[in-house]
């Protein structure tokens, strides 16, 4: 045999070694890869008499389909498979989608206690005490003492009408520096105000009074506060991967959402601590003043007066301990601070359409007359006014797709079978445009509430922007009061125009992704100062 040959038989035996050793590397690979896609089906919930379901990958399932606007992914899904109802699957998870308002009711009403409780997710674990509040807290005792706190306490008839002052106070001083700066900017009044951010503040600086006593808007804490609140509702509405595929939970330590939420948390923590602090020690001091009686009437207490005095005076009935107290305070601003969407969203559609801007101002106008601004008594009669927040709260609800349930039991819905432990979503955002329920559903036509029997307080399911049943948010009134009393008074005082002579129709109206809906873009908008005929005529105007 030839030294040629022998090398050729040498590089051979090598190849075959290489690709045996190859086929060795690659098999606990492709064994853990048919193990998973085995474990998939083999631990897949469904049954024969399961809802309708799009196709699902493996490991994933139905994650790769939400897409940037979920409830705008599901609402075409829904068109395909279920438009009632379908199921999902997210990771190892199984997910009902809800669609109509006749399976909303099946759901949250006729089986409302079996989908009582909330999935354990490990961004609110995080961020809200280990789900120690109201929102986030699985359905039993725990709930229910937190839950009656908020009703009876924080956001009963008495208490909101309590911070009417702050609301019209508040309000006066957003219309002040609005007209300052459109009195300011040119003669003409021509230039553009930011109003998202009048709005967000102002919502912002009602809630931090309500909730804290006094506003974080100023200085470098109040810098710090809103830079930390902004993070704080950011991370809400994040997805940690590992609350649907467990085995790849390490993920958000790789990618940093662990250490952004820890990081928060903790922040808020602290500041939570010193404004409890703060509050603790105010309340001794007034105490010794008076001889142990707190200086605080009841029409003056914040919320963590309240809370601190429930604490103190056992009044509940049960221990309310200092975590449960910071998580209830986080509620009120997970609740408030995105108030001011719908009113950006509320003004956004009055802008693009001058008629019903001019029907809504001569309502106001009419009813308040030469008053300098509209007061809380003043709003009772103004139904056009309500219809346009039903409007607005029908197109744009603040959180479009409410937050998942658990059922507790096996359960049949529309005469499917579901597990328990399975997760439910409601698509209110798909339910409030149903033309089932309203004609032309895409147009903004407030019309369609007057004299209509349809609100906003979970009864009627066709347009449920708070939720219904046991979970509904319990903040209604206390949002709509500060709804009612700001859009009022912005088309009082001013005329609206777009910047640079806009039409209604080109103004952007793309929305933000995430948990809460907002514009993506901040409204700009000129303001040009009202003078009702009386003042004309008393400046000897013609």
């Amino acid at each position: 045999m030839s030294s040629d040959q022998i090398l050729q038989m040498l590089e051979l035996k090598n190849q075959t070694l290489l690709q045996a050793l190859s086929s060795l590397t690659l098999m606990p690979v492709l064994l853990l890869l048919i193990f998973l896609i085995l474990l998939w089906f083999i631990t897949s919930p469904t049954t024969k008499n399961s809802p309708p379901s799009p196709p699902k990958l493996p490991i994933i399932g139905n994650l790769h389909q939400l897409g940037s606007y979920p409830y705008r992914s599901l609402e075409a899904l829904a068109k395909r498979f279920g438009p009632d109802l379908m199921l999902l699957r997210f990771g190892s998870v199984p997910v009902l989608v809800i669609s109509s308002p006749e399976t909303a009711s099946e759901v949250l009403k006729t089986n409302g206690l079996v989908f009582s409780s909330r999935p354990k997710l490990i961004v609110f674990k995080k961020l809200l005490y280990d789900h120690r509040d109201v929102s986030a807290a699985p359905y039993g005792d725990y709930w229910r003492q937190m839950k009656s706190v908020f009703v009876l306490h924080l956001l009963s008839n008495k208490r909101v009408q309590s911070f009417r002052g702050v609301r019209e106070e508040e309000t006066k001083l957003m219309l002040r520096k609005i007209e300052q700066q459109s009195m300011s900017s040119s003669p003409d009044h021509s230039v553009a105000g930011n109003l998202s951010e009048m709005l967000s503040t102002l919502t912002n600086d009602v809630s931090c009074r309500v909730a804290l006593g006094r506003k974080y808007c100023v200085g470098e804490d109040g810098k710090m506060f809103q830079e930390l609140l902004k993070e704080f509702m950011e991370l809400m509405g994040r997805v940690n991967i590992g609350d649907y595929i467990p085995w790849l939970a390490w993920w958000s330590s790789v990618n940093g959402l662990n250490a952004k939420l820890d990081k928060v948390a903790r922040r808020f923590d602290d500041f939570l601590d010193k404004v409890v602090q703060e509050h603790r020690d105010i309340g001794e001091s007034d105490s010794k003043k008076n001889n142990g009686i707190n200086g605080k009437n009841e029409d003056n207490k914040d919320f963590v007066d309240v809370l601190l005095w429930l604490q103190k005076e056992k009044v509940a009935g049960f221990a309310l301990d200092s975590l449960s107290i910071k998580a209830l305070i986080l509620d009120v601003f997970t609740a408030g601070n995105d108030t001011y969407a719908i009113l950006e969203w509320a003004m956004s559609e009055l802008l693009r359409h001058p008629r019903v801007m001019n029907k809504l101002q001569n309502e106001v106008r009419e009813i308040v007359g030469s008053k300098a601004m509209v007061t809380e008594d003043d709003l009772v009669g103004m139904n056009y006014l309500k219809a346009v927040l039903k409007e607005t709260f029908r197109l744009y609800p603040t959180i479009p797709v409410l937050l998942p349930k658990i059922s507790t039991e096996d359960v049949r819905i529309n005469g499917y079978d579901i597990k328990a432990n399975t997760q439910a979503i409601v698509n209110i955002w798909k339910i409030s445009r149903d033309p089932k329920s309203f004609n032309n559903p895409e147009e903004f036509v407030p019309e369609r509430f007057i004299n209509s029997s349809i609100d906003l307080k979970g009864n009627d399911f066709e347009l449920i922007p708070f939720g219904s049943g046991r979970r509904i948010c319990p903040a209604i009134q206390y949002v709509s009061a500060i709804h009612e009393i700001a859009l009022a008074n912005l088309v009082h005082k001013f005329n609206w125009a777009l910047p640079e002579g806009a039409r209604g129709e080109d103004l952007d109206m793309t929305e933000t992704t995430g948990l809460n809906m907002r514009r993506e873009n901040p409204l700009r908008a000129i303001a040009i100062p009202y003078y009702s005929r009386a003042k004309y005529l008393k400046d000897g105007c013609s």
